[in-house]
């Protein structure tokens, strides 16, 4: 059974009014009754009912999207519209509404901690989740998160199956004649891009060609540099796979510049499918990443209660062949 406010204010040794006030994190509490309750809630892994919350205070809740990343700029990421557009459109009919934070890489707790303590956060929803991030997250939020990347045993993961889409891109290219494909990579700070390396590593080993791995950080810059290094490093290399639409669009801007015709001489394939891939001249092959149904997913699983779910959800992805490869 889980633990209750009782249980909280008994391990406290203070009054359940004064465990109520701290919890909540309004009204008078001295800062030892302050620092007693939120051990005791930690240690007991207390987590508030959010539903009985808002009917006695008239607070209402919310979906909290927390992008991890090295600073803010990650919210400029497109895809991070695509994950909130989807968490709302799931909320709206619940009453749910969505707000969007950042989440520091290098110190998560203390954010955790203020949404764990927030009376108006129904519960959570992570993307570009790390080990450490999931370390951070404190026990009052048990049962109100979810991952769209990697979890654990606690926290329900929703994901595309990027190594899936790796293998069956890498066999695309293969099929095309191509034998000298170098992967440009995501961060490695997060987990989810090591799947489509290893996927790469094995399909490259199956059919006997050689392993080119150069790094990104899905922006188009990042395409763009590692093309020149690959050029400079493979110049026999005869196709590009980019881990993201918006590296391989660098990629064959790199390509171009150095006269070379895509896909003549190079072919390149992207990850994601997003709309401008089809509008690219020549069009973008690519996979395709169902970001929307992913936190459709997530943010059901939280409103549900995120214990219900099972503990992996992996999202297909399918290869959409265009003229760059």
């Amino acid at each position: 059974m889980p633990p209750t406010l009782d249980d909280v204010a008994r391990a406290a040794g203070v009054s359940r009014s004064t465990a109520s006030r701290v919890l909540a994190g309004y009204g008078p509490a001295s800062p030892a009754a302050r620092d007693r309750v939120r051990a005791a809630a930690d240690q007991l892994g207390y987590a508030p009912d959010q539903v009985a919350r808002a009917l006695v205070t008239g607070a209402g809740y919310r979906l909290v999207v927390a992008i991890a990343g090295a600073s803010p700029a990650v919210l400029d990421d497109p895809y991070v519209d695509r994950v909130v557009r989807s968490a709302a459109a799931t909320g709206a009919p619940h009453d749910v509404g969505v707000s969007l934070v950042w989440l520091p890489l290098d110190d998560p707790a203390p954010l955790l901690r203020r949404l764990a303590e927030d009376r108006g956060v129904r519960g959570l929803v992570i993307a570009n989740t790390t080990d450490a991030v999931l370390a951070a997250l404190p026990p009052a939020l048990a049962g109100r998160v979810a991952s769209i990347g990697v979890g654990s045993r606690e926290i329900p993961s929703f994901d595309v199956d990027n190594g899936g889409a790796t293998t069956a891109m890498i066999h695309h290219l293969y099929a095309a004649g191509r034998r000298r494909v170098a992967m440009v990579t995501g961060p490695r700070w997060m987990p989810c891009t090591q799947r489509p390396i290893d996927a790469y590593r094995d399909a490259a080993g199956e059919a006997g060609m050689p392993v080119r791995l150069v790094p990104g950080d899905f922006t188009a810059a990042s395409g763009r540099a590692a093309a020149a290094r690959i050029l400079d490093r493979w110049p026999d290399t005869d196709a590009v796979f980019a881990t993201s639409d918006a590296m391989a669009l660098g990629a064959i801007a790199a390509l171009r510049a150095r006269g070379l015709d895509v896909p003549g001489d190079v072919a390149v394939a992207g990850f994601d499918d997003i709309p401008f891939a089809a509008l690219s001249l020549p069009s973008l092959t690519t996979a395709t990443h169902p970001v929307e149904r992913i936190a459709a997913g997530a943010a059901t699983a939280v409103i549900a209660g995120a214990r219900t779910s099972p503990p992996v959800t992996a999202y297909a992805s399918h290869v959409v062949a265009r003229e760059t490869a």
